[in-house]
């Protein structure tokens, strides 16, 4: 049996209660991100629950019956309030949650789950533990502040080289350095109680996702994808990918899943080439659903093979107005336009899973665009 027929033989029997609210662990200032609960719908299934924002309502028939004309099951059942003491109202019901955090523990428990998170969620816990596993990671050096930062260590460092936060969120706190002078003009951004590290820029345009899931007392390889990028921003991701080095990351996801961990969670990892020789560095590890996850688990029930996501701007305000005709996601052909976070339109914005080849992927990009 594969990975994924296990996975889902044992969530079959499993209720889950969805609350993939990000409010409690996003960037401040960012516009639109308390929409973002919608997009773990196209994840449910019909016994399950899930809780909304309310302001997703009006957009709620619509694409409940695009999911059900592509085939895409999916819970009805739906809680327009977002407040976690939900998750332990309803015996029977297993909570699945976007980051399992101190809200979340509060209201669930399971300490060793929320332990493990909180652990691994620092880039620098997470650079000392690949060092005690032995797991290739890019040269970085780990402070538990910026006062602390040595002449040594600057010197030890070659630019363009990374500052970052040991806890940042969608890319906040991280600081590309083209020279040492940038680099300590960064260090101004930073008081003295952030722990922080300094890193190699790595040399590649080729970074994957890697995903796992802890099923009962197992740990599944969930899926891995190619990050698509546009210069240094992420735009989507891409199935399948030429290389799936799970060697590079199992012993981590291992030590995760036998400390606590549960749910879903991944690893950031580069592909380089020096020398002829390819290695596979881990850059992160994101203990909870990342943006991926989403569309890999709408292909996993839906069977598809090759497909990547990608986000669109749109100038339309409701999913009614958007014309998919002939594009919309076929079960048959396996091909086709599925979308995955819709309530973003409120900010102009719908992610999409593009199903099918490469080939067919670029044409649909196209069209979408315009239609868009």
């Amino acid at each position: 049996m594969s990975a994924t027929a296990f996975a889902q033989q044992y969530e079959d029997y499993v209720k889950y209660i969805h609350n993939h609210d990000i409010m409690s662990c996003t960037a401040d200032g960012v516009i639109g991100n308390h929409l973002y609960s919608g997009r773990a719908l196209g994840i449910t299934e019909r016994n399950d629950m899930i809780q909304l924002h309310p302001d997703l309502k009006p957009f709620f028939n619509d694409i409940t019956a695009h999911y059900d004309h592509i085939g895409l099951t999916h819970t009805k059942d739906v809680i327009w309030y977002l407040g976690l003491e939900r998750l332990a109202a309803f015996p029977g019901y297993h909570p699945s949650v976007f980051f399992f955090g101190p809200g979340e523990y509060t209201s669930w428990g399971d300490y060793d789950w929320y332990k493990t998170v909180d652990f691994i969620n620092s880039k620098n816990n997470f650079m000392a533990l690949a060092k005690k596993l032995g797991i290739d990671v890019p040269k970085t050096l780990c402070f538990d502040n910026v006062s602390v930062i040595d002449e040594a260590s600057i010197d030890e460092m070659s630019f363009p080289c990374y500052l970052k936060a040991a806890i940042s969120v969608s890319g906040v706190g991280i600081y590309r350095c083209k020279t040492e002078q940038e680099l300590r003009d960064n260090f101004k951004k930073f008081n003295n109680e952030t722990p922080v590290q300094l890193q190699e820029e790595i040399k590649t345009n080729a970074f994957l996702n890697m995903q796992y899931k802890v099923v009962g007392n197992e740990i599944v390889r969930l899926a891995c994808s190619e990050q698509i990028l546009e210069g240094c921003v992420h735009q989507g991701n891409r199935v399948p990918t030429t290389y799936a080095p799970w060697e590079s990351v199992d012993r981590m996801a291992l030590w995760l899943k036998d400390q606590g961990m549960r749910g879903i969670f991944a690893f950031d990892v580069a592909v380089v080439k020096e020398n002829g020789v390819l290695r596979f560095p881990a850059i992160e590890c994101n203990p909870r659903f990342n943006g991926a996850t989403y569309p890999t688990l709408i292909a996993h029930k839906l069977d598809i093979q090759e497909w990547c996501s990608m986000t669109y701007s749109t100038k339309h305000e409701d999913l009614k107005s958007i014309d998919l005709s002939d594009i919309e996601y076929n079960p048959r052909t396996k091909e086709g336009a599925i979308i995955v976070n819709w309530g973003t339109i409120l900010t102009g914005k719908l992610m999409f899973v593009l199903a099918g080849s490469e080939a067919y992927q670029d044409a649909l990009h196209i069209e979408l665009q315009a239609r868009l």
